[in-house]
Order: C-alpha cells, then structure tokens, then sequence
C-alpha cells in the first residue's frame, strides 16, 4: 500500500502571485493580484519612486554600519551582553550591504555614462 503525500499549493499560488506583483512594481506597473480564495481581490500597488527606494536602500547601509559600530564599541568597553560573534556577524552584514551598494552605484553611473553617450 503506497503512502500518498498530499502537497499544500495554496502557499505555493500565494508565493507565485506574490513574486508576479514584484515583478511588476518592479517594472513600473501597477500590480494587480489574482483572485483569491471567496472573491477576495487585493488592491493595486502604489507606484514606487526610485529615488524613494535608493534613498531607503542607502538609510538601512548606514543603519546597520552604525549597529555594527555600537556593537563593537560595546564589546570593547566590555559589555556582558555582547558577545564576539554577534559583533563580528553584525560587522560583515555592514561590510556586504555597503560594497552591495557600491556595486549598484558603479552599475548606476555605467548605465549613466552609457546612456549620456547614446546617439538619438
């Protein structure tokens, strides 16, 4: 007697619909979901501002420097409650999110330069 597993695809449709309306605030569209379950249709999503999102993407580099910052400050005063490995987790969270962000910076100014020289 073989044993039949019986898999959920409700969470599975809600992840696909949820991955189809990143997909379009992320080209520009409004997002409109799919009916789900009794009739319940989501809303549109707002439009996203790039400069709002850059803007939002730089404040939490900055923001989790500065965590890694009184981490290691607190661990250095001698601090109890800080242990080494949270300080050093918290530090290379900050050393990746920031050359993240030097990365989409030189990919922002390549993209820049490439469009400034295009010939119309």
């Amino acid at each position: 007697m073989a044993v039949q597993s019986v898999i959920d695809t409700s969470k599975i449709e809600a992840m696909v619909a949820q991955l189809k309306a990143a997909a379009a605030r992320a080209q520009g569209a409004p997002a409109v979901e799919s009916v789900q379950g009794a009739g319940k249709v989501e809303k549109a999503a707002p439009r996203v501002d790039f400069a709002d999102v850059l803007k939002g993407a730089i404040d939490q580099v900055n923001d989790s420097q500065q965590q890694a910052s009184k981490m290691s400050q607190a661990f250095a005063l001698g601090d109890d409650n800080v242990n080494l490995s949270d300080v050093m987790i918290a530090s290379q969270k900050a050393s990746i999110s920031f050359q993240t962000s030097i990365q989409v910076r030189n990919k922002l100014v390549s993209a820049y330069r490439d469009i400034m020289t295009m010939q119309v």
